[in-house]
């Protein structure tokens, strides 16, 4: 398998639905490449060549973070830094404007429409979108403005399933559904959720497939018994043992003590 394209993802839009994960170290990089996932999603800070590596063949967007950048220019910047370690596209909310930039300087650009968390205050928080004819029509309109300025795909953040399928399919915009129901061309979850280390609110979509904060209390607990049978051995004289030092001959020890 090699790594996909921009044109190979488009390709397969109405042929079979994608998968993708929110990652942030590379151990979850590497799981998810070895594992099948399409695509990941990594935000620029913990973006690195290593990052890149342990992602193997998957598509990688990178996330350029709203409010940290804010000028055209720092987002073309940070774009094309991005891009030169190995990005196959990037993440941007900020203006239409500033998406446009980046699209006609030739970089691959995925937005956001729906439930936009930078932007949240302007649908009411942190709730569906979409659930109103007009509501719908405003998400729909927010699509078609992103084919206009370029946009190679957006991310469809918790609108109704029908709606998500009715969008996605008459807009060549590849849709990475998050909460928009299996109509999306892609679905989208983060590691977190699926692994079950969910920091914070948990959402309606997403679904947990293994116990690691579990394993991960399991562990500290482990971790803690054994820092103290350390100290226990410290306090009794058990560590360290004969087999934990460097010996030194008797007569050369004879002699490190006569000249002392």
């Amino acid at each position: 398998m090699t790594r996909p394209t921009v044109a190979d993802i488009r390709a397969l839009k109405g042929q079979r639905t994608l998968t993708m994960l929110y990652v942030e170290t590379p151990d979850e990089a590497a799981a998810a490449a070895e594992a099948g996932i399409d695509m990941l999603s990594i935000i620029d800070p913990v973006w690195t060549p290593e990052m890149r590596e342990a992602a193997g063949d998957c598509f990688v967007q990178v996330g350029l973070l709203y409010g940290k950048l804010v000028t055209q220019e720092d987002y073309l910047r940070a774009a094309h830094r991005v891009m030169q370690i190995g990005g196959d596209c990037v993440y941007c909310a900020s203006s239409l404007g500033t998406i446009k930039a980046l699209a006609d300087d030739g970089v691959p650009v995925v937005s956001h429409v729906g439930l936009i968390p930078s932007k949240s205050t302007w649908t009411g928080g942190f709730k569906a979108v979409g659930k109103t004819a007009d509501s719908a029509l405003a998400v729909w309109r927010h699509v078609k403005q992103l084919e206009e300025v370029g946009a190679f795909g957006a991310e469809l953040e918790v609108v109704p399933d029908r709606v998500g399928a009715e969008i996605s399919r008459r807009t060549p915009l590849i849709m990475l559904g998050m909460g928009a129901g299996s109509g999306a061309d892609a679905q989208y979850l983060f590691a977190e959720d699926v692994l079950g280390c969910t920091r914070g609110h948990k959402p309606r979509h997403a679904k947990t497939y293994r116990d690691f904060a579990g394993e991960y209390s399991r562990l500290q607990r482990e971790r803690v018994a054994a820092f103290g049978e350390f100290r226990a051995d410290v306090d009794s004289g058990a560590y360290p043992a004969p087999s934990h030092v460097v010996p030194i001959d008797d007569a050369e020890f004879d002699s490190f003590l006569a000249a002392l």
